[in-house]
């Protein structure tokens, strides 16, 4: 396993950490980015785990490559704030290839360099699905048309037969977000694309563990593990 660390959108106030973890065999570009929105902290934490974990060899990319963006919107981290202007409505929508930010130009780049087959968007929300369904956390959410639902809906089921507490299980959200990265992956190179919401009232630790379940979930369904 071959570990490459870069610098992203360089000499820019949005430059950040670009990590990519190859497989000793061939297999599925993954890449997963967090910290599109500053103050979701527990996305980002376990994005930052997920790298810890591959640099000790706690857990290994057999297959393919992994590419992690584990704050993607520093200035907006530095103030945990959600950033202004919100950079998850900055990527490339429709027909229109152009992305209208400095920082999703740079991503979107990456994307274009390394065409994922899979994608997840790390965030953190409001509320419990379980007992709204008008909040988004705890739960996975992806275009009404990307391959990724079956996946979605297996590993949802999956993770609630566990033994997590019934207010904390996931729920499935069928939605297209314009000018999202997450919509910007499955329009432009059809990718297996998922966007992540805990529920940022849990306690933190819980959270982290929550997202490197679900990641953890997708490594395996992806391929690289």
């Amino acid at each position: 396993m071959l570990t490459e660390k870069r610098k992203l959108a360089k000499g820019t106030p949005y430059e950040t950490w670009l990590h990519l973890i190859h497989g000793g065999l061939p297999g599925p570009n993954v890449m997963i980015v967090a910290g599109i929105h500053g103050k979701e902290v527990g996305s980002i934490r376990a994005a930052q785990e997920l790298v810890k974990q591959l640099k000790n060899q706690e857990l290994a990319i057999r297959r393919g490559t992994l590419i992690v963006v584990p704050i993607a919107n520093q200035p907006a981290f530095k103030k945990r704030v959600r950033g202004n202007p919100d950079l998850n409505r900055t990527f490339p929508h429709g027909s229109d290839r152009r992305a209208t930010h400095e920082m999703s130009r740079a991503l979107f780049k990456i994307m274009q360099n390394y065409n994922p087959d899979w994608y997840l968007d790390l965030h953190e929300a409001n509320g419990l699905s379980s007992k709204s369904k008008d909040v988004l956390g705890q739960t996975l959410i992806t275009n009404p048309s990307n391959a990724a639902v079956p996946t979605v809906q297996k590993i949802i089921k999956q993770i609630n037969a566990t033994s997590i507490p019934p207010s904390h299980h996931f729920h499935i959200r069928l939605h297209k977000l314009k000018g999202s990265s997450r919509t910007a992956v499955a329009e432009h190179f059809h990718a297996r694309s998922v966007t992540v919401e805990t529920c940022w009232s849990l306690k933190m630790n819980t959270r982290i563990e929550y997202q490197m379940l679900v990641i953890r979930h997708f490594l395996r369904e992806a391929g690289l593990l």
